[in-house]
């Protein structure tokens, strides 16, 4: 096992190396100068061309890559131009918020996805199935960020029951239940989609494995029709699903970006979507290379899980 997780994160370093280059790409060609933005539209060109120079904006664009990722690869992600402030420090402070967000809709969609793929594969063609099935098709239909905005118009402005934005109260609060009450829509909102995909491939990944010949010889043993499903099965198709929750990882951590936006929770989301409009180039190259790397340990995790279910995949 210890040579397959090593395998792993070699192969992830070209990932990652490709990562930095387009998102370096992305940002050097998006319109608008940085030292015009931190300036000014009053600014004048003197003072444009010393702060570019100052920035090393004014580098060969091969050079200016080498720079920072030669930067990088030391954990220096520079220094945000708007917010004065290192890049890493600035992550990290938020990094916090949307980590809570994102693992609380990932464990959602988890929970729930498996738990409606389970019954609807074991209730076949049943009643449950066919609502289950359903609602899966009717949360997967629903944009996030669209069904984030009507949660808000039901649920806090007109019912009242949940505050319509922001991560705690600003009057004071801060603690476990008004950060509940502040994470519930969101939270709510991001998993919807993914736990609609979870359940469709849980539901084909168990009816694949109800239909193997070591089911039909646990039930002519007489083994509980629970202990089947939940213990047979269940730990048989799990290979087949915990890729398909890796995946839905990462679309959770990405998709907190517009969630954040319309909930104004101060997660990285937010900061990269700031960024973006003040032209705050390392800050957003920063954010965005720090949530692709996330995104690549956590499958590498989830391979290696895989592995652990199956050894056959180490080979």
């Amino acid at each position: 096992m210890g040579g397959y997780i090593l395998k792993r994160l070699f192969s992830a370093i070209p990932v990652l190396l490709g990562i930095t280059v387009i998102v370096f790409l992305i940002m050097a060609m998006i319109p608008g100068d940085p030292a015009t933005a931190i300036l000014g539209s009053y600014a004048t060109p003197e003072n444009v061309a010393r702060l570019n120079r100052h920035l090393g904006l004014d580098e060969p664009l091969w050079r200016q890559y080498f720079i920072w990722l030669g930067n990088l690869l030391q954990g220096d992600f520079g220094r945000s131009f708007v917010l004065n402030r290192p890049v890493l420090d600035e992550i990290l402070d938020r990094f916090s918020a949307t980590l809570i967000l994102a693992g609380t809709a990932f464990v959602l969609c988890a929970l729930l996805g498996i738990l409606a793929g389970v019954v609807s594969a074991a209730r076949q063609y049943g009643l449950a199935d066919k609502a289950i099935t359903f609602v899966v098709i009717l949360g997967i239909s629903v944009p996030s960020f669209f069904l984030g905005m009507m949660m808000i118009l039901l649920f806090a402005v007109q019912l009242r029951w949940f505050p319509v934005s922001g991560m705690y109260s600003i009057w004071g609060g801060g603690d476990l239940p008004d950060l509940i009450r502040h994470l519930t829509m969101p939270a709510l909102a991001l998993s919807v989609v993914a736990t609609g995909v979870v359940a469709r491939l849980s539901r084909g990944a168990m009816l694949e494995v109800l239909r193997q010949d070591f089911i039909r010889t646990a039930r002519a043993k007489g083994v509980h029709e629970r202990r089947v499903i939940w213990g047979h099965a269940l730990r048989a198709a799990m290979v087949s699903i915990i890729p398909v929750l890796g995946i839905q990882a990462g679309f959770v951590l990405s998709g907190a970006v517009y969630i954040e936006m319309v909930f104004q929770w101060p997660g990285v989301g937010r900061m990269l979507v700031d960024g973006i409009l003040k032209r705050d180039i390392l800050l957003v190259q920063g954010g965005v290379v720090f949530i692709a790397a996330c995104y690549v340990g956590f499958n590498i995790i989830v391979d290696v899980a895989q592995a652990w279910l199956d050894p056959r995949i180490k080979t």
